[in-house]
C-alpha cells in the first residue's frame, strides 16, 4: 500500500517548545525510591544519591523539564517535612499510592539537586488541596528570594545559599478529583487567591500553571478562562490513554487486534481534547498567551501480575511505542498552544521511558520514541498533510498514518525531520514524503525506526534490546521526495537535508 505525505516548506508555523517532552516524577511506587534516587549510600552506582544509569537516560533524551512532587500526593504533601537533615524529617503513609511509609529524605533539596544533575527545569506542584496559602507562600519564599528573610535564612541552614530559579509552578493538581473534589468556581477563586502568593522575586519569571480539565471537561476550562485568566500562564489537562476505561484496565501485554486498535483509537482522541479545550482558551485569549499545559498524559493499563496495584508498575511494548508517536504528532501539531506536557511517569510508574530492578536498567521502547523525537525540540513546525487510508478491525477504524514535521535553519543547508506513525497493526506502507516549495535540491536523507516483529514485544531485565530504534533504508525519489518503506506497527523518523 502506498501514501504520501505533503510537507509545506514555507509554511512555517509555531515553534515546537522543548517543554511539549517534559516528564513527570511522583512520590509514586518506584519512581522516585529505587528510580531516581537512591541514597549515596547505595550499592547502586549513583551520583550524590540520584542513580547514574538513569540520569544518563534522561540526559540523553534531552529531558526539558520534570514535574514534581505529583499528582495526588502533591496535594498531601508539605514541604517541611522534607527539609532539614534527614533523620529529623516526618514519615507518614502515602495514602493516595499503595498505602507504604514515606520517610521525605528526597524533598526539595534532592529534587532542585536532581533537575541540575539533569540539566532540565523544576516544575513544581504546589498543596491547594490540604495546605494552606502560609504553606505556598512559604515554599516560594525558600526556593526564588535571595534577600533577607526567614525562608531564605533557613534554605542556607540546610545547605544552599543561593536561591534556585523556579520556571514551572503549578497551584494544585486535580482539583476536581484528588485535590479537594472542588466544583470549578470554587478552584477558580481559590486558584486566584493562592497564586496572589506566588510571588515574583527578582527577574526570574514563574510560570503559574491553574488545575485544569479532567479529559473532556470542556466548562471546566471555561470557568477557569472567564474567570481566572488574567492570573495564569498555564492552563493544564490531564488526559490517559486506556484501551477500555478508568474502570476497566487491560493488560500492558496481552491483546488482540481489537485490543491494539481500541488504544490507538483513544490515543487519536487526544487531537480532539486539545483541539476542543484550544478553542475555548481562543474565545477568552485570542492571542494565545496562556499556554495549555497537558502535564500527566500516557498509557494506563493494568498493573503487572505480582506487583502492589498501588504502585501502577506495567510494562512497556510497541504499542504504546506508537501511541507515544501519535500523540508527540498531535502536540507538534498544537505547538502554538501546547508549551509544555509530561508523559506519566519517569521511572517505573505507568508508561514509563525507563524501568529498574535492583541494580538493572532497561530502556522501554517509549524511550527510544523520545530519543528520536528530540530533533523536533526547538524546531519550527511546517505544515504538513497526509490522506491516508484507514487501518483497523471490526467497528473499530484509526487513521493509518500520523505525521508531524519541523525545520531547523543550518548554515549550509536546513534540516528537516519527518515524524511518521503506522498505526495499521498487520500492512507496511510505502510512504513518500514529499517536501513542496523545496528551492534547493535533497542532498542527503536518513531514517530510523522503533517496531519489531511482534506488536507484543518488549523490553525485559532479561532480554533488554528486543525494541530499539535502527536504521531504515531511505531513498531520494526526485530532488525534493524521498521515499521509505514503512513496517506494520511502527514508528520512523525521516531527517531530510536540503
Amino acid at each position: 500500500m502506498k501514501e504520501t505525505v505533503i510537507v509545506d516548506v514555507n509554511q512555517k508555523k509555531s515553534t515546537i517548545s522543548p517543554d511539549i517532552y517534559g516528564h513527570f516524577s511522583e512520590h509514586l511506587g518506584r519512581c522516585i525510591y529505587g528510580g531516581f534516587w537512591v541514597g549515596k549510600d547505595s550499592s547502586v552506582p549513583n551520583i550524590h544519591g540520584y542513580r547514574s544509569d538513569v540520569l544518563q537516560a534522561f540526559k540523553d533524551i534531552d529531558i526539558p523539564n520534570l514535574r514534581w512532587p505529583g499528582g495526588c500526593f502533591a496535594d498531601e504533601y508539605h514541604w517541611k517535612d522534607g527539609i532539614g537533615p534527614k533523620e529529623n524529617r516526618k514519615r507518614m503513609i502515602n495514602t493516595n499510592w499503595g498505602g507504604v511509609v514515606e520517610d521525605n529524605s528526597f524533598g526539595t533539596h534532592e529534587f532542585m539537586g536532581l533537575c541540575d544533575e539533569l540539566g532540565c527545569k523544576p516544575y513544581i506542584c504546589g498543596n491547594v488541596g490540604s495546605g494552606t496559602v502560609q504553606e505556598m507562600d512559604e515554599w516560594i519564599e525558600y526556593m526564588t528570594f535571595s534577600g533577607e528573610s526567614p525562608m531564605s535564612r533557613l534554605r542556607e541552614e540546610n545547605g544552599h545559599k543561593d536561591a534556585w530559579k523556579l520556571p514551572y509552578f503549578g497551584v494544585g493538581n486535580e482539583n476536581w478529583g484528588c485535590g479537594g473534589n472542588m466544583r470549578a468556581e470554587f478552584y477558580a477563586d481559590q486558584y486566584r487567591r493562592y497564586q496572589t502568593f506566588v510571588r515574583q522575586y527578582g527577574p526570574d519569571k514563574i510560570m503559574k500553571i491553574a488545575g485544569g480539565a479532567n479529559v473532556d471537561d470542556y466548562n471546566w476550562t471555561d470557568v477557569l478562562m472567564k474567570n481566572a485568566l488574567g492570573f495564569m500562564d498555564g492552563l493544564s489537562l490531564h488526559n490517559y490513554t486506556f484501551e477500555y476505561s478508568w474502570e476497566d484496565k487491560r493488560s500492558a501485554t496481552e491483546y488482540n487486534d481489537a485490543g491494539w486498535y481500541r488504544v490507538i483509537k483513544n490515543a487519536y482522541r487526544m487531537d480532539e481534547l486539545v483541539r476542543r479545550h484550544s478553542e475555548i482558551m481562543d474565545k477568552y485569549d485570542p492571542a494565545k498567551r496562556v499556554s495549555l499545559v497537558v502535564d500527566e498524559w500516557g498509557c494506563w493499563h493494568k498493573t503487572e501480575p505480582g506487583t502492589n496495584p498501588g504502585f501502577l508498575y506495567q510494562q512497556n511494548t510497541v504499542r504504546d511505542a506508537v501511541v507515544a508517536g501519535i500523540i508527540l504528532n498531535i502536540f507538534n501539531n498544537h505547538s502554538d498552544r501546547v508549551r509544555i506536557a509530561n508523559l506519566a511517569q519517569a521511572v517505573n510508574v505507568l508508561q514509563s521511558p525507563v524501568l529498574t530492578e535492583g541494580d538493572k536498567m532497561v530502556l522501554t521502547p517509549t524511550w527510544y520514541i523520545l530519543h528520536m523525537y528530540k530533533a523536533h525540540q526547538g524546531a519550527t513546525l511546517l505544515g504538513s498533510t497526509c490522506a491516508t487510508a484507514a487501518a483497523g478491525v471490526e467497528n473499530i477504524s484509526v487513521p493509518a498514518l500520523s505525521v508531524s514535521a519541523s525545520v531547523k535553519p543550518g548554515k549550509g543547508s536546513d534540516t528537516y525531520t519527518i515524524t511518521v506513525c503506522n498505526a495499521d497493526a498487520a500492512k507496511s506502507r510505502t510512504v513518500d514524503i514529499g517536501l513542496t516549495g523545496l528551492v534547493k535540491n535533497i542532498v542527503k536523507a536518513e531514517a530510523q525506526i522503533v517496531t519489531s516483529g511482534d506488536m507484543h514485544d518488549c523490553n525485559t531485565f532479561e532480554k533488554s534490546e528486543v525494541v530499539t530504534e535502527k536504521a531504515l533504508a531511505v531513498k531520494i525519489a526526485e530532488r525534493d521526495t524521498v521515499s521509505i518503506e514503512l513496517p506494520a506497527h511502527s514508528v520512523a523518523s525521516v531527517t531530510i537535508h536540503a
